[in-house]
């Protein structure tokens, strides 16, 4: 499946995770950078705090929600791509679950119901609703590339070829920057129609390149490769993804939870307007340590493998929210949040300010991967879904009692909540883990 020469000794080596974690984290890496460019354009063509709170605020929040069911399917493919017969049934849930999503996507962008939710449940301020209906529409093609896109990786990180995984994800940003800078260059065009059209062109390359690099693999060693027994049944399959849909789905709640939250909090403009360009630093941490989910998955198969896996999990916490600590305690904060992302003095204040309350989720994130994939391996998946469900409804009642007390800008808010959130749903997590690492260490005695 992966290389091999770290096969005959105890456990495997951090030589050999590091090896496999690369490619994927190289992989996110590139991804985590496309929220930061679509900032620092956006940020520099006119009208810059609406379109930037379009974007952050609205249309992304709610792309992300429709394609929640699937974005799971990296993980799934990873863990159930093993034969042809399993390969063939998840792409057949692939295709319907993503003409479904996005006939949803349609619904909501292209009719009155955008009001609905837009004015109605997430109350938007009113200069941002047109701009972002107008990009939503845009982004139609952003979910079916994605489960295309995520399905066919799977098989990829299976298979052993995570490097092409990397390479795809460069092809996207590639695509994104051509976009971005026809957009700058032009001039007149709305910056949240430049996002969009960035996003969807880049997700669309992304998934083409993807899906052909993985033909070779589908025709060859993924059509030659054993049945597995027992076969994987449509029961077995929805047992086992169900649970990680509502994980993606109730993680994502979090983003129109959140933008509905800094809308009636002080200061919603700057709040959301801040809120994408320092969601796109933490995220460039945090994806890092969300490229581990699926280096647990593939390698804890092997002999005393989780013993290194948790040694490195670790590492990779201290690193990642250090990486936080620098950035925040020096005049990093301040060249990247003006001179890179091209905020003015205001926002930039506002945004180096958040980030403090922000510290903790890189390391959390890398932890909380290394307890995912352990449950993911063992398809436990139950569990990942219940500690979704603590962070999602304590997160969202310190998000509501931010808007009663009405003391502090939305953004301070949001973060101390996704922190404390996410510390919950992990500890949640690490308990509900600890019979499935006692029946793998009891495995390699």
């Amino acid at each position: 499946m992966t290389d091999r020469t770290a096969e005959n000794s105890p456990g495997v080596s951090l030589e050999r995770i590091a090896a496999t974690w690369w490619p994927l984290a190289a992989s996110w890496l590139l991804m985590s950078l496309e929220g930061p460019a679509l900032s620092a354009f956006v940020a520099r063509l006119a009208d810059p705090e609406i379109h930037l709170a379009a974007y952050g605020g609205v249309v992304f929040p709610m792309a992300l929600i429709i394609e929640s069911p699937i974005i799971m399917l990296l993980a799934a493919s990873t863990a159930l791509s093993k034969d042809w017969a399993s390969f063939a049934k998840v792409r057949r849930f692939m295709m319907r679950a993503s003409a479904i999503l996005t006939a949803l996507h349609a619904l909501v962008a292209f009719t009155p119901l955008y009001y609905v939710v837009v004015r109605g449940l997430i109350g938007a301020p009113e200069e941002v609703i047109q701009p972002a209906r107008l990009g939503l529409c845009i982004m139609l093609p952003w979910t079916w590339s994605i489960a295309y896109r995520r399905f066919h990786q799977g098989v990829l990180i299976r298979f052993g070829w995570s490097r092409s995984v990397s390479v795809g994800t460069l092809v996207r940003l590639l695509a994104d920057l051509a976009v971005l800078a026809c957009g700058y260059a032009i001039g007149t065009l709305p910056g949240t129609v430049v996002a969009t059209a960035a996003v969807a062109t880049g997700v669309v390359s992304e998934a083409a390149f993807i899906g052909l690099r993985a033909r070779p693999l589908i025709r060859g060693p993924l059509r030659q490769s054993p049945p597995v027994e027992p076969p994987l049944t449509w029961r077995d399959f929805f047992a086992f993804y169900v649970p990680l849909a509502m994980t993606s789905l109730l993680s994502l709640l979090m983003q129109p939870i959140g933008a509905a939250g800094l809308s009636r909090m002080p200061d919603a403009l700057s709040s959301l307007a801040t809120w994408p360009v320092v969601s796109g630093l933490v995220f460039m941490l945090r994806s890092a340590g969300m490229a581990y989910n699926e280096v647990v998955v593939a390698l804890l198969d092997e002999p005393g493998a989780w013993r290194n896996l948790r040694r490195f999990a670790g590492l990779l916490a201290a690193a990642l929210s250090g990486l936080l600590l620098v950035l925040a305690a020096t005049p990093l904060a301040d060249f990247w949040f003006r001179t890179v992302s091209g905020l003015n003095p205001t926002l930039a204040n506002l945004a180096q300010r958040a980030i403090w309350y922000a510290l903790p989720i890189p390391a959390l994130t890398a932890v909380y991967s290394w307890y995912q994939g352990v449950m993911v391996h063992a398809r436990h998946t139950r569990g990942i879904t219940e500690a979704v469900v603590i962070f999602l409804a304590l997160t969202s009642g310190l998000m509501a009692a931010g808007v009663a007390w009405g003391g502090a800008p939305g953004i301070y808010v949001a973060w101390a909540a996704l922190g404390i959130g996410t510390l919950a749903q992990t500890a949640w997590l690490a308990i509900r883990t600890r019979p499935v690492i006692r029946a793998v260490r009891a495995r390699d005695t």
